[in-house]
This record gives C-alpha cells, sequence and structure tokens, in this order.
C-alpha cells in the first residue's frame, strides 16, 4: 500500500482587542475558569490539579466543536502574569494549536490584549480543519471576545 506524503503546516493569526479594565481584572479573565463569566457555553473539565487553579501544567478538556472533533484537550504551557502572558496548548485528534495572549496596559483603566492562534496539523484531515476553525475563529477578529468581555466588566462596575 503506498502512502502519500504528508506536509505538516502551520497557520496563524493575531487580533488585537481593546477592553476596558484595569489590567489587573483584565488578564485572570483570560485563565480557562474564569473565562466561564464572559463566554456564553463555556464549559471546561478540569483535569489537573485538584482545584481551579491557572498555573503552568494545569490541564482540562472541552467539548468540540461545530460536531467536528469530540473532545479538545487543553494545557497550559506557560503562564507569567507578572508579564501578563498565558499560552494553551490545545490538541485533538487530527491536529494541535497554540493560543497565545499577552496583555499590556492601554491609556486609562484599559488593557490592549494581543491574541495568537498557530494551528499545526497532524494529516491532510487536520489541515483541513485547521483553515476551517482559524476562519471561523477570526471571523470577526476577535471582536466577540472583546465584546463579551467588556460586557462582563461593564456590569462589573455597575
Amino acid at each position: 500500500m503506498e502512502q502519500t506524503k504528508f506536509t505538516a503546516e502551520k497557520i496563524s493569526r493575531t487580533a488585537e482587542i481593546i477592553l476596558n479594565g484595569n489590567i489587573e481584572k483584565v488578564f485572570p479573565l483570560f485563565g480557562a475558569f474564569e473565562e466561564r463569566k464572559w463566554a456564553e457555553g463555556w464549559d471546561p473539565v478540569l483535569i489537573f490539579p485538584s482545584k481551579e487553579i491557572i498555573e503552568e501544567g494545569t490541564s482540562f478538556k472541552t467539548q468540540g466543536h461545530e460536531n467536528i472533533e469530540e473532545e479538545y484537550f487543553w494545557i497550559i504551557t506557560k503562564f507569567d502574569p507578572q508579564e501578563y502572558l498565558i499560552q494553551y496548548l490545545v490538541s485533538a485528534e487530527n491536529r494541535y494549536w497554540t493560543i497565545t495572549i499577552k496583555c499590556e496596559p492601554s491609556g486609562d483603566n484599559q488593557a490592549l490584549s494581543t491574541i495568537t492562534y498557530s494551528y499545526y496539523g497532524l494529516n491532510e484531515h487536520g489541515k483541513m480543519l485547521n483553515e476551517h476553525s482559524l476562519n471561523s475563529m477570526f471571523r470577526h477578529n476577535l471582536k466577540d471576545w472583546e465584546e463579551g468581555i467588556n460586557n462582563y466588566l461593564g456590569n462589573l462596575n455597575l
């Protein structure tokens, strides 16, 4: 049986969003468990450690999206709260990707958040899924994240 040669590729996209809050309040909202506060339907299931804390090595799983894949396994690969940096490695059967979030103060009581998704296919099907996922995730250039987080922050200040 002849196998076709697979060539792995990396595809990435970055967006910046402005969040209306002090960076000390904004940055934690990118943690896996705090995201529940602003992302409807977000429901991570903790694997490690035994309580919901954010640190390098924290791992959890979530249901797959759009009935494409059953579930995703997530691990925090970088966490530097002094630099307002967090990175997730997410894996599925045919692909994996990283989500890197870097925040910095911006003006009075605002934070600039730079979010980069980098996808890697493990096979041709994974490469096709990556194209679809990247286009879907950045359909609104992450302005849906900006809106969700700012709505949450706005409700805190009522």
